[in-house]
């Protein structure tokens, strides 16, 4: 069974740069025309495009997206087909704001902006994306969650990324049988660990320590994921979230 992409349009949020970034390379490969979405890094945006259609021949584009707001969703959905020339038929949901501020202290204006870049902009972006995908007849949907769904220390961003799991279920119901929806849940990522680091310089080793697999994933086996689940062999494969952790995610007695 075939994992090329070849000819679809994909559409992938929070993609100059990280995470995101490398599942648009993996898209392109497959044989994806990419849209490439950035907020404020345009010349991050600009320089990967240029370097997908030099790899691939393929016209990707870029495509400014304030996922800030909801009112961003609907602009980026319009402006991803103008440039692809036709209907979004990969969509990959990434973006998704972060924070570890207690539920205490917690501003509901944080809340507000966590609960929204996680889920409100994910189902607005499906929603702008469902009907040129059921006219096709054909369309995949993948939410990028975290491994934080399943724990309780990092705060309403856990929340959020919980709360996508249900979301993706709700969705792989309501859109089938021609739209998949399905979610990648990656454990701490390797390629961020410095990141983490600066802010508990024990997490990463902790992190390693507990699990199964000794090490962490990467950016790139991540992406592999996220670009095989629009493929054919996975076609029976909707409403589910695949924990890539290595087993971190596993209580221990």
């Amino acid at each position: 069974m075939s994992a090329d992409l070849t000819g679809r349009r994909a559409l992938v949020t929070g993609s100059s740069r990280n995470l995101g970034a490398e599942v648009a390379r993996v898209l392109a490969d497959r044989g994806c025309t990419v849209a490439v979405t950035y907020h404020s890094s345009r010349a991050e945006a600009d320089a990967l495009v240029e370097q997908l259609r030099a790899d691939t021949g393929g016209e990707h584009v870029a495509v400014r997206a304030d996922l800030s707001t909801p009112a961003g969703v609907a602009p980026m959905v319009a402006d991803a087909v103008a440039g692809l020339g036709g209907p979004v038929e990969v969509l990959v949901n990434n973006h998704g704001p972060f924070s570890m501020t207690p539920f205490a202290e917690l501003d509901p204006q944080e809340y507000a902006a966590v609960m929204d870049g996680n889920l409100t902009a994910t189902y607005l972006a499906v929603r702008e994306v469902a009907a040129g995908m059921r006219s096709g007849g054909w369309g995949r949907v993948v939410n990028l969650s975290a491994g934080s769904a399943w724990l309780r220390n990092h705060s309403v961003y856990g929340l959020a990324k919980s709360a996508l799991g249900t979301l993706t279920e709700s969705l792989a119901l309501e859109l089938g049988p021609q739209i998949t929806v399905n979610a990648v849940a990656p454990g701490q990522i390797a390629e961020s660990a410095p990141d983490v680091a600066a802010i508990d310089p024990t997490f990463v080793d902790r992190a390693i320590g507990r699990t199964p697999a000794g090490r962490l994933v990467t950016r790139r086996e991540v992406a592999e994921v996220v670009a095989m689940l629009c493929t054919p062999p996975f076609d029976l494969l909707t409403g589910a979230v695949l924990p890539l952790d290595g087993g971190w995610r596993f209580n221990r007695f």
